[in-house]
């Protein structure tokens, strides 16, 4: 499927690895131009330059923390006015309820909630005037289903999706389309994080973490970088006009939900 977005240009954060990796490159293959940011300049160089190379796209880089304001405002100015932002950052710690202070919940809400938005908000009036934008923000089925273990994701990730649900309503007349997708477990770095912790607290390999953890998804295996990023190309695409602040989630059928 043509998905009408070649020369488009995309921001996309957190995307040296993991679920930024794989919306980078499904990006890319529509043809989508991009500026890639992530914390590491190492890995995020070496994932610039294989897409560079397999897909003759146009690839900026930015090495910066996106969650800081300074991090923040370079980002922005390097990329300059894009078409199509994808937000994403990695998820606080898990814990217990009793684990976590004040200053834990302002982390989580400046990464998962503010970021975002404050990412947004810088963005969306110049696709506005131009008639025409994507966001997708990557946040997690847990707001559909807390994860008990995951408490200051659940609350910033929360969040997040009550700001989408009335902001999306007020820009899509302005050909600004903004949704969210819910990933469950996938195969990345933080899904090693999860299961090393699991591996920890139950005294168990991280191989029979991994193990356990599958047999409770129906599709009984993790989603691939891949398939995400599939997804949300296709939320970015000319196909995904009438989609409008909803909350799609990719688990793998994870969470026990009807609607």
């Amino acid at each position: 499927m043509d998905l009408g977005i070649s020369g488009k240009r995309a921001l996309v954060c957190a995307s040296s690895k993991g679920l930024g990796r794989g919306c980078a490159e499904a990006l890319a293959e529509a043809g989508v131009n991009l500026v890639m940011n992530a914390r590491g300049a190492e890995a995020l160089e070496a994932t610039a330059e294989e897409i560079r190379k397999t897909y003759g796209v146009e690839v900026t880089t930015l090495a910066a923390d996106i969650v800081s304001e300074e991090g923040r405002a370079k980002v922005l100015e390097a990329a300059g006015a894009v078409d199509i932002l994808v937000t994403n950052a990695g998820g606080p710690p898990p814990g217990l309820w009793s684990d976590w202070g004040r200053e834990d919940f302002k982390k989580a809400l400046d990464a998962n909630m503010l970021t975002p938005i404050a990412l947004m908000t810088a963005l969306m009036p110049g696709m506005i005037d131009r008639g025409w934008g994507r966001v997708v923000n990557i946040t997690s089925q847990s707001v559909k289903a807390p994860i008990p273990a995951l408490g200051l994701s659940n609350a910033a990730r929360t969040g997040l999706t009550g700001y989408v649900a009335g902001t999306a309503r007020q820009v899509a007349e302005h050909g600004v389309i903004v949704n969210n997708l819910l990933p469950g477990i996938h195969a990345t770095d933080r899904a090693d994080q999860l299961d090393g912790g699991v591996s920890k607290a139950q005294g168990i390999s991280v191989e029979q973490a991994r193990k356990n953890r599958q047999a409770t998804i129906p599709a009984r295996r993790y989603g691939t970088r891949q398939e995400f990023g599939a997804t949300c190309a296709f939320l970015c695409s000319q196909h995904a006009g009438f989609i409008v602040g909803q909350n799609i989630l990719i688990d793998g059928g994870g969470t026990n939900a009807t609607i």
